[in-house]
């Protein structure tokens, strides 16, 4: 990782594309899936500032404040799992006849699936005000909160397998299972978000 000053976030998209396709250890899978799930909320905001002025007014304003709060922690996410996998790698590199080194190991995964396993919560909820919004929001806007939800599930998807990748070697763990159950989550949201497309409902 190159970046001096700012955040991801704060990059221009030519340079932020160049830090991803950089061959460094971060930023990598993780900040990828918080910068997604950034992306997906900030379409849900937008969506959900065009909600139809007849009625849902309170609703939209529900919808918009907390796709902004999760856009933040996604910011934020991005951020923190720069840091993450190094610890990992620099285990990794110990040599076999360590003794400390499984330990050594198996902590730094456990702290490098904190990260992800937020983002899993984060992308299940965006997923599920997207559906939200392309159920009730405004109708001209049913593509972008399909977008939407269909980054919010992929980051989701994403977020869960680095916790499974994090923690395969523990097997049973509660952790796995919650990120599992939440990209199942948002899975069910996203298609709940495309049967307003398929089936008709807002055309």
């Amino acid at each position: 990782m190159n970046q001096t000053d700012g955040t991801l976030a704060d990059l221009p998209l030519g340079e932020l594309l160049a830090q991803f396709a950089a061959p460094t250890s971060a930023p990598g899978g993780g900040s990828a899936v918080a910068l997604a799930c950034a992306l997906a909320a900030a379409l849900v905001e937008m969506a959900a500032g065009f909600w139809d002025g007849r009625d849902g007014v309170a609703e939209a304003g529900e919808v918009a404040g907390r796709a902004a709060e999760l856009r933040g922690q996604a910011v934020d996410l991005a951020e923190i799992e720069l840091d993450s996998y190094p610890p990992v790698l620099e285990a990794m590199r110990l040599p076999a006849s360590d003794e400390h080194r499984e330990q050594r190991l198996r902590e730094a995964r456990s702290e490098a699936s904190a990260a992800p396993r937020r983002l899993a919560g984060v992308g299940a909820e965006l997923a599920e005000l997207a559906a939200r919004v392309a159920r009730t929001g405004s109708p001209h806007l049913v593509g972008d909160a399909v977008t939407a939800a269909l980054l919010a599930e992929s980051a989701c998807r994403g977020a869960a397998e680095l916790v499974e990748i994090n923690l395969a070697g523990e097997p049973g763990d509660p952790r796995r299972q919650r990120a599992a159950e939440l990209a199942k989550a948002a899975a069910s949201a996203r298609q709940d978000a495309l049967a307003t497309v398929s089936d008709g409902v807002r055309r």
